[in-house]
C-alpha cells in the first residue's frame, strides 16, 4: 500500500525557502505537477521522473560522481563514483511503480527493523518523502506522520534524510525527532544497503568481525554465535546480525576496488544478507551490507537521534 507523506516543516530544524520547482513537488497542485516530465533546478541537482512514474532527484558532482534518490522511500538507488564505478544495486525483480518497496538501493527500515509489532521493516520505505531542501550537490528529504503512518504507528515523529555527493564519497544523514510534548517512543533504524558487486564470489567483507557476536537468522531456530573469521565470504544463503560491528569494508577483486561503509554516528551494528542461489533476485551481483541500530532507541519528547553513514570507494 502506498501513501503520501504530508509536508509540514519539522520543528527542530530551520529550512531555507524552497525553489519554486521543488515547492511544486511538495505541493502537487502547483505548476510543476502540471508541467512536463522533467524540471531542472539550479546547480547540479535535477528533478526527474522514471518510466514507472516515480519521481527522483539526480545529483551530479564536478568530479563526475553521480547519485539518484527516489522520493518513494527516499531510496538512493545509484551511486557512481568519480571513476565511473557503480556501487549501489537494484534487484532485477524490483517493482519500480510504487506498488511495493523498491528492492534495492539504500532502503530505509523505520521505525522497525525486521519483523515485529508492525509490518516488516516499518513503513518509511513504502511512502513518498517530501523534498525539504536542495544544495549544490545535495538533497534533503523529510517524512512526517500522515493518515497511513498513523494507522500503523501513531507516534509524534519527524524524519529527515540528507544525501550529499562529494568528490570521493556519498554521505548520508538520517535524523529522527520526537516532535511530541510529553510522549516518548522507541524505534529501530537501518539502511538496508544493496551494494553492487562484480560477482558474489569476488567479494570479501572486512572489519571488526573476528570475535564478535552475531545472530544467525538462517538457523532454525535463530542462534547467537561467535564469528571466528577476520573477513567474511558468502557461499550460502546469508542473514546475520553482527552486534557492535559498524566498520565493514567491502573488497571486490573483480572491480579492483574496496568500499568503506563508514558509520560515524548512530548505526552500531551490521547486517550481512544475500539470497544465495536465487537467480530471480540476482544474488550474484549484490550483497547487502546494512547499517543498523538494532537495539531500540528510546527517544523522549524534543530529543533527536542521528544515523550518519558514508560510502567511500578506494583502490583495492
Amino acid at each position: 500500500m502506498k501513501a503520501r507523506s504530508t509536508s509540514r516543516a519539522m520543528r527542530s530544524f530551520s529550512f531555507v525557502a524552497l525553489p519554486a520547482a521543488v515547492a511544486a513537488l511538495v505541493h502537487p497542485a502547483s505548476h510543476l505537477a502540471r508541467a512536463g516530465r522533467r524540471a531542472v533546478v539550479p546547480s547540479a541537482v535535477n528533478l526527474e521522473e522514471d518510466a514507472g512514474g516515480l519521481k527522483y532527484v539526480a545529483l551530479t558532482h564536478p568530479s563526475g560522481a553521480s547519485a539518484k534518490v527516489f522520493l518513494y522511500g527516499a531510496d538512493v538507488t545509484s551511486y557512481v563514483d568519480a571513476d565511473g564505478t557503480e556501487w549501489i544495486a537494484v534487484r532485477p525483480d524490483a517493482k519500480m511503480d510504487g506498488s511495493k518497496p523498491i528492492s534495492g538501493g539504500l532502503s530505509h527500515c523505520f521505525p522497525q527493523f525486521g519483523p515485529g509489532e508492525i509490518q516488516q521493516h516499518g513503513f518509511a520505505r513504502n511512502v513518498d518523502w517530501a523534498i525539504a531542501d536542495m544544495g549544490e550537490t545535495s538533497a534533503t528529504f523529510e517524512l512526517t506522520p500522515n493518515k497511513y503512518t498513523r494507522e500503523i504507528w501513531d507516534k509524534p515523529f519527524a524524519c529527515q534524510f540528507k544525501v550529499a555527493l562529494g568528490p570521493s564519497s556519498l554521505d548520508t544523514t538520517l535524523t529522527v525527532v520526537n516532535t511530541g510534548r510529553g510522549e516518548s517512543f522507541d524505534f529501530q533504524a537501518a539502511l538496508h544497503s544493496y551494494l553492487d558487486v562484480s560477482s558474489i564470489g569476488a567479494v570479501k567483507i572486512a572489519g571488526s568481525f573476528e570475535g564478535s557476536s552475531y545472530l544467525d537468522k538462517m538457523a532454525d531456530p535463530p542462534a547467537t554465535c561467535t564469528e571466528a573469521r577476520k573477513e567474511i565470504t558468502i557461499a550460502e544463503e546469508y542473514d546475520r546480525v553482527y552486534m557492535g560491528v559498524n566498520d565493514p569494508v567491502l573488497k571486490d577483486s573483480g572491480k579492483k576496488k574496496l568500499l568503506k561503509i563508514v558509520n560515524s554516528e548512530g548505526y552500531a551494528d551490521t547486517v550481512l544478507w544475500n539470497p544465495y542461489g536465487n537467480d530471480a533476485m540476482g544474488y550474484e551481483k549484490f550483497v547487502c551490507v546494512e547499517s543498523v541500530k538494532y537495539d531500540p532507541v528510546p527517544l523522549a519528547a524534543g530529543e533527536t537521534w542521528s544515523g550518519v553513514m558514508s560510502l567511500v570507494p578506494e583502490p583495492l
